[in-house]
């Protein structure tokens, strides 16, 4: 690490924390004389300059400006991904030297020490109750091995058990039929059925047991000694309703009982440190962390934030008598906090983090885990050409050799892809979208991406205006749900039959479509209907010329009405006309003493159906054509792969960039243009003197008072045209007046009106050279300033004009 940048604060210690540091050699005698037999305390490790500091002042709380790092969850993950994790040599000591988290950002590898030190600092930060923990744990935790751990994206969620309803027995209800079954025979086969899944669940224990033993990993000869450094977040900010570890290496919070933790040293944060004075025979199962006991937990400094216990039996006189004494012992009668000294601030730099490097999170972008089973890639965002961002492969044996299951996952895809699932079983895929895509896919699930194969779609019905929801498709069916459709249909089923060959004549567009042998429709219930009239099914036998309705159920009624119709021989031909019988009509009516259909308002219904199917067998022809146009838009989407890049992507939008970079030249050329447009004013006194290459003090003073003579004429003559100007259109607007009082008498009324427009168009004239006047008349002096002025800053001149004026 390149020091030569670092501040001072790296280099040396202020007066405070020279006192600090021999705080800490006095604590530390102390508890060697006391504890000869415990290891010497993690207290004053050297930085990366060499120079020691007290690990307390090597936490920096930062609360950096991503809305990622607010929550613990996100700030351990942003640590385990960024940093590469090397072991402590030797694996039994702490490390001697602990980098400040500037520097480990910076070259984004350490040990256990550093990871915890720089998400202690980001969840302090954060507004969580931290600390940094010296300890022990297993062998896997301190070598972040997780070969023999299940993949957190594998974890299945405890299912909660959903209780039963009890059937509601009602008073007027039917009895159900008598079983005649033999209970004997049902009990005997119960029970052979227990049996027989009783000894499947042992065989199953036995080789589970048995493959663990296998997978066991061998006895660690360093077992309870290998050092490993953690962060505890104990309960009460931030809504913490119970404490908890976390292993800054992988990211993973654990329960405080847990087996991987074989005891713990000392602790600390930005403001104390504490030592653990509690049995660790059985780890950190039966630790409390009640840092205000000092009997579990011997404390550094007495201006903790933590409170001492209060004793309940002792009064409140006796606990001011015991105050006065410690304070009379301490500082001789001085005052509380004239004695108590407080951590000294931290002498690390601000923790920064560039918006780039926290998108790149991990190491030169890319990350490999090893888990039980599966192995987890993860690839920062536009690194590759896909969008990939994270794959997890599963394997069916813990060699990894044969492939189970893959997933991937993507950002900033313009198809808007956001996981992938291939099942190498069944060769399945199935595809997830985000909202955005024009055709509205949800989900994609299929084999192939030949059309007419068995498939299923998935679709945001509320970006649809049909309110389609699913499509399941296979060579020979097609089923449709919808939601929240204005005619009330749910559900489309279409059975297709076996494309017949055609010969096809060269030129014709006519497509050979596979035949539609029957359509079914389901719909929800109408409330405005009667439920006698209102259609539940309707089925379309193409093939048979048959429709049949079924209607819904009234609440009084077990049997739905029915009506059927068949289609007369000429009833798909045009001009014909179609004639109904009563033998083409079949009617089921549950009431009987309803009034029979007329025949009119059945032929009707009949010829309103006939248009339906019509109109329905132009909707399937559709539903095709719109699933062959999405596979081939997805063949063509998975070929080119396009990412999108947000408008506010400074470095990767490349047509932002050819933009800025297109006015900024632009910018700088008329720049250019301008100061070439722009004339020297000194260059006419110049010529006049032969252009001199230097100019003496004498030739100096005359070039500024020829061009402040040259201004002072110039503005002189301006102001005399003006005048020569006011007083010309003065004269002439006299000269008329009198023409106008000498022949007003045999004027006519036009030459009367050509008088009076020419008075006003003079008089305004007169009124704006006299206001120009005027305006030069104030601004002379200013602009003869001004002049002077520039004279005396002008390179060329001040270096003599300085001494005379």
């Amino acid at each position: 690490i390149d020091t030569s940048g670092f501040p001072s604060t790296y280099k040396n210690n202020s007066q405070k924390e020279k006192l600090m540091l021999a705080f800490a050699e006095n604590f530390r005698q102390q508890y060697a004389h006391l504890f000869p037999d415990r290891k010497p305390l993690f207290l004053t490790p050297r930085n990366e300059c060499g120079i020691e500091k007290f690990v307390s002042t090597t936490i920096r709380p930062t609360l950096l400006s991503y809305e990622e790092l607010y929550s613990w969850d996100g700030c351990a993950e942003f640590v385990s991904d960024y940093l590469t994790m090397y072991p402590l040599k030797p694996p039994i000591d702490p490390p001697q030297v602990l980098h400040s988290p500037v520097s480990i950002l910076k070259c984004q590898q350490g040990n256990c020490f550093d990871f915890s030190v720089l998400l202690c600092s980001l969840l302090i930060g954060a507004g969580y109750d931290a600390y940094s923990v010296s300890g022990y744990a297993v062998k896997e935790m301190c070598l972040n091995d997780e070969t023999r751990e299940i993949c957190p994206l594998l974890r299945k969620r405890e299912e909660k058990g959903v209780e039963e309803k009890k059937p509601v027995v009602k008073k007027y209800a039917v009895k159900p039929p008598r079983d005649l079954n033999s209970r004997f025979e049902m009990n005997q086969e119960t029970k052979r059925k227990r049996d027989i899944a009783a000894a499947l669940e042992k065989k199953k224990m036995d080789e589970e047991k048995r493959i663990a033993e296998l997978e066991k990993p061998p006895l660690d000869p360093l077992y309870g000694l290998r050092v490993h450094c953690w962060v505890l977040v104990l309960a009460g900010k931030r809504e913490v309703s119970e404490n908890f570890f976390i292993d800054p290496i992988t990211g993973h919070s654990y329960q405080t009982t847990d087996k991987y933790f074989l005891g713990i040293e000392s602790l600390w944060n930005h403001e104390n440190y504490w030592v653990n004075m509690q049995d660790c025979r059985h780890g950190t199962m039966d630790m409390t962390f009640d840092l205000g006991d000092p009997v579990c937990w011997e404390f550094m400094l007495l201006g903790s934030g933590k409170p001492l216990l209060s004793i309940p039996d002792m009064d409140e006189e006796e606990l001011q008598l015991d105050d006065e004494m410690f304070l009379n012992l301490c500082c001789h009668g001085e005052k509380e906090e004239e004695f108590i000294f407080y951590m000294p601030p931290s002498w690390v730099e601000r923790i920064e983090v560039s918006p780039k490097d926290f998108e790149t999170r991990c190491p030169n972008g890319k990350k490999t885990i090893l888990y039980r089973k599966a192995v987890l890639e993860k690839f920062a965002p536009y690194l590759m050409k896909d969008g990939l961002v994270m794959k997890l492969t599963v394997y069916e044996d813990t060699e990894c050799s044969r492939v189970l299951e893959v997933k991937e996952w993507f950002e900033n895809r313009r198809d808007k892809l956001d996981l992938r699932e291939l099942k190498q079983r069944s060769n399945l895929i199935v595809e997830h979208f985000i909202p955005g895509r024009s055709d509205a896919l949800k989900t994609h699930i299929y084999k192939t991406l030949v059309p007419e194969t068995e498939r299923t779609m998935e679709f945001y019905n509320e970006a649809r205006v049909d309110g389609l929801q699913k499509r399941e498709e296979n060579p020979c069916e097609m089923k449709e749900t919808f939601v929240g459709r204005p005619d009330f249909l749910s559900y489309r089923h279409t059975v297709f039959g076996k494309r017949v060959k055609k010969v096809m004549l060269s030129g014709s567009t006519e497509t050979n479509n596979r035949p539609i042998l029957k359509i079914t429709e389901l719909f929800h219930r109408n409330p405005e209907k009667l439920a006698n009239e209102d259609v539940e099914q309707q089925v379309f036998l193409i093939s048979e010329n048959r429709i049949q309705l079924t209607y819904h159920l009234e609440s009084d009624k077990i049997i739905a009405s029915k009506r059927q119709f068949l289609k007369p021989p000429n009833a798909g031909e045009k001009g014909n006309q179609v004639v109904l019988t009563t033998d083409m009509i079949s009617t089921f009516q549950v009431d009987p003493t309803r009034k029979p259909c007329k025949d009119v308002f059945l032929y009707e219904m009949f010829m309103n159906l006939l248009e339906t199917e019509k109109q329905l067998k132009q909707i399937i022809r559709e539903s095709e054509q719109e699933v062959c146009e999405i596979l081939q838009v997805r063949e063509q989407e998975e070929t080119m792969s396009e990412l999108q890049i947000s408008v506010y992507d400074t470095e990767r939008n490349e047509k932002g960039k050819k933009l800025r970079e297109a006015l900024e030249q632009q910018r700088k050329e008329e720049l250019k243009r301008q100061k070439e447009r722009e004339m020297d004013y000194l260059a006419p006194f110049l010529a006049q003197q032969g252009d001199p290459t230097a100019l003496t003090k004498k030739q100096a003073i005359q070039l500024r008072n020829d061009c402040l003579a040259d201004l002072k004429k110039r503005l002189i003559n301006k102001a005399n045209l003006i005048q020569r100007r006011f007083e010309k259109e003065t004269q002439e607007l006299q000269k008329k007046q009198q023409w106008y009082q000498q022949n007003q008498v045999s004027m006519t009324k036009e030459d009367e009106e050509d008088y009076l427009c020419y008075c006003s168009n003079a008089m305004f004239q007169i009124h704006i050279l006299e206001l120009r006047l005027n305006r030069h008349k104030e601004l002379a002096p200013a602009k003869y300033l001004a002049m002077e002025e520039r004279l005396n800053r002008d390179p060329r001149l001040a270096e003599y004009l300085w001494v005379f004026f």
